[in-house]
C-alpha cells in the first residue's frame, strides 16, 4: 500500500499537470484570439488601402484627361500606377504583420539574378511600352499590321505591358509591347488619307482607248473620291491573258473600304454595259504534226 506522503505527492504532481495544461489552453486560444484580431486587421486595411488606390488611380486619370493626354498614356499610366500602388500595399501589410521589412528586401536582393532572368520578358514589355508612349508609332485609335504574326487590328489599349487590338470580327489581340517597339509594323490609318489601287483586266481584243475612258467615268461619278487628289487609269501590265489596266483614286480613311469596294463593283458593271470582255485565264496550245498544226484556247 502506497503511504500518505506519495498519495500527497500525486496528488500535487496532477495539479501541476492540470496548471499547465490550463495555461497552455490559455495561451493557446488567446494567440487563437490575437492571431483572427491581426488577420481581421490586415483585410480592413487592404480593403480601404484597395479603395484608396482605386481613388488615387480616378484622379491622376481625370487629371490626365483634362490635360488632354492620348488615351494610351492615361491607360498605360494608370496600370503602372495600379502595379506599383498594390505592391506597395502588400509590403506593408507584411511589415504590420510582423514580418520584416529589411528581411523582405534581403530576400529580394538575394534573389534578384533568378528573378531578372524571371522577368526579363515583362522587363522587356515595359520598356517597350514606354517607347511606344515616347515615339508614338501609333496610339488609341489607329489601325495597325503587326509585322511578325502579322496580325492587325484596332488599337484599343496601351498597358503596362501589353497592346489590345479589335480585329474587323471583334475579336480581341493582346501583342506584347516589347515585341511592337522592337519590330517592324504598318501604321495603316497614320495618316487622314489613303490611295486605293484595283487592277482590272480586259481582252486583248477589246478597245483599250474605250476600256480606259469607261473607267475614267466610273472614278468621275465616285463621289467620295477625293476630286483635289490625282485619278489615274492606266495600263499597268500585259499580262497571258488580258491587258491588265490600273485605277486609281484617293479617299478619306473613314471612306477607304466602302469606297474601295464600291468602285470595283462600279467597274465591272460598266464594263459589261459597254460591252468590253473581262477575260478568263487562257492558254493557246499549237500542236505540230505531220498534219500541220492545231490551235487550241483552255481557260
Amino acid at each position: 500500500m502506497q503511504s500518505a506522503e506519495e498519495i500527497v505527492e500525486k496528488i500535487e504532481q496532477i495539479e501541476v499537470n492540470g496548471s499547465t495544461l490550463s495555461r497552455f489552453f490559455t495561451d493557446l486560444s488567446t494567440g487563437a484570439l490575437h492571431l483572427a484580431f491581426r488577420v481581421a486587421v490586415a483585410i480592413l486595411v487592404f480593403l480601404i488601402g484597395a479603395w484608396a488606390i482605386k481613388m488615387v488611380r480616378r484622379i491622376i486619370r481625370r487629371s490626365m484627361q483634362r490635360a488632354n493626354a492620348e488615351v494610351g498614356a492615361v491607360q498605360f499610366v494608370d496600370s503602372f500606377v495600379k502595379a506599383s500602388l498594390y505592391v506597395l500595399l502588400i509590403l506593408f501589410l507584411a511589415s504590420a504583420c510582423g514580418v520584416d521589412a529589411a528581411s523582405i528586401v534581403a530576400v529580394l536582393g538575394s534573389a534578384g539574378v533568378a528573378i531578372g532572368l524571371a522577368v526579363q520578358g515583362s522587363l522587356s514589355n515595359l520598356a517597350g511600352g514606354v517607347l511606344i508612349l515616347m515615339l508614338k508609332p501609333f496610339k488609341v485609335g489607329d489601325y495597325i499590321v503587326e509585322g511578325v504574326t502579322g496580325k492587325e487590328g484596332t488599337v484599343k489599349e496601351i498597358q503596362i505591358f501589353y497592346t489590345k487590338l479589335l480585329t474587323i470580327d471583334n475579336q480581341t489581340v493582346v501583342l506584347p509591347n516589347g515585341s511592337l517597339a522592337n519590330h517592324c509594323l504598318v501604321n495603316v490609318t497614320a495618316q487622314d488619307t489613303r490611295r486605293m489601287d484595283i487592277t482590272v483586266s480586259v481582252s486583248y481584243k477589246a478597245d483599250l482607248k474605250q476600256a480606259k475612258e469607261v473607267l475614267s467615268q466610273v472614278l468621275a461619278r465616285e463621289e467620295k473620291a477625293l476630286k483635289e487628289k490625282e485619278q489615274l487609269v492606266f495600263v499597268s501590265r500585259l499580262g497571258d491573258s488580258g491587258v491588265e489596266i490600273g485605277v486609281r483614286c484617293w479617299f478619306l480613311q473613314e471612306d477607304f473600304w466602302p469606297g474601295k469596294w464600291r468602285v470595283t463593283e462600279n467597274c465591272k458593271l460598266a464594263l459589261d454595259e459597254a460591252g468590253i470582255e473581262i477575260p478568263y485565264p487562257q492558254l493557246d496550245v499549237h500542236l505540230a504534226g505531220n498534219g500541220g498544226f492545231a490551235s487550241s484556247s483552255e481557260s
